[in-house]
């Protein structure tokens, strides 16, 4: 008794398990890549120091109480405007409250706000980005003709504009900066999936009868993760810069609640009787975007 080998169904099941295969393959050696980038990385001290300054800052959004002991709302008219001290590390504000135990709650509704404006950019970058990459001809004309007006117009002022249309809070100020950003990562998302769209292990998954939805999701849009990942990176500092920003101009978290922008805000009536108020909190987010920005520059340096 023979097999037929030519038979369709084996030739089906030949080029699923041979796809499947491909793709472990891809995902272990990518996964081994990554691994061996980040030792890589690790082992230069100015990256392994940004990185621990990104951790505590992440901590710091997670448990500030484990980072403090003091109330951040607890009020000490006796001890106000106290220059940093053993006992108060950032001295104290105008009403007598720890300024260190200010930042780091702070950190809670600075973060969220910069974390949910870059998923929100990643979301509408992605998908417009794919979108646009895959599907060519017009509807790609169209979407980079909205993508280069909203390139052609400062992002602080849109995301201005748009706070002020939908309101002031915490979720607003991450929405308007989130919209601000996409543009970005669309262009980036539709460079990378043209390069990747035209490569011969897409075309031999097109012509093995994937579909372009499955082509696109297990071919192209994990290769095209890694200049997507590094913009992630170095637009969450900038993110962190516009949502103080923004809550340094009033449009933030209302009083008392501690946030970034506003305990810088509070303190420029207090420049030159007492400018920790303002500097020290300054300084602190300074700290932070830059070792956001020399992570994201290391790993980029490293994919070169």
């Amino acid at each position: 008794m023979t097999i037929d080998l030519s038979h369709p169904r084996l030739d089906a099941r030949h080029a699923v398990d041979s796809d499947r295969a491909c793709h472990l393959w891809k995902r272990r050696t990518r996964l081994q890549r990554t691994r061996q980038a980040m030792i890589a990385l690790l082992r230069r001290p100015s990256v392994s120091l940004a990185l621990l300054i990104v951790l505590f800052a992440l901590l710091a959004a997670l448990v500030p109480q484990w980072l403090s002991s003091f109330d951040p709302y607890a009020t000490s008219p006796a001890d106000k405007l106290s220059a940093p001290s053993l006992v108060h590390w950032f001295g104290t504000d105008e009403l007598g409250r720890d300024l260190y135990a200010r930042v780091i709650y702070g950190a809670r509704l600075s973060v969220l706000a910069a974390l949910l404006a870059v998923t929100i950019a990643l979301v509408g970058g992605l998908g417009l980005g794919a979108l646009a990459g895959f599907a060519g001809a017009r509807l790609d004309a169209a979407l980079m003709r909205l993508i280069d007006v909203l390139l052609a117009l400062p992002g602080l002022l849109l995301a201005l504009a748009i706070v002020t249309a939908i309101g002031f809070g915490t979720v607003p100020v991450a929405i308007a900066v989130g919209i601000g950003i996409v543009p970005g990562f669309a262009r980036t998302t539709r460079a990378e999936v043209l390069r990747i769209k035209t490569l011969p292990y897409v075309e031999a998954a097109r012509l093995g009868g994937a579909s372009w939805l499955r082509t696109l999701l297990r071919h192209v849009l994990p290769n095209a993760w890694g200049p997507v990942a590094v913009l992630a990176t170095l637009d969450f500092g900038a993110a962190i810069l516009a949502t103080a920003g923004l809550s340094f101009l009033g449009f933030g978290a209302a009083p008392p609640a501690a946030e970034w922008g506003t305990l810088i805000a509070n303190g420029r009536h207090f420049l030159i009787t007492a400018p920790w108020v303002s500097l020290l909190p300054g300084l602190f987010v300074v700290v932070v975007v830059f070792s956001l920005n020399h992570l994201a520059r290391s790993a980029e340096e490293h994919a070169r």
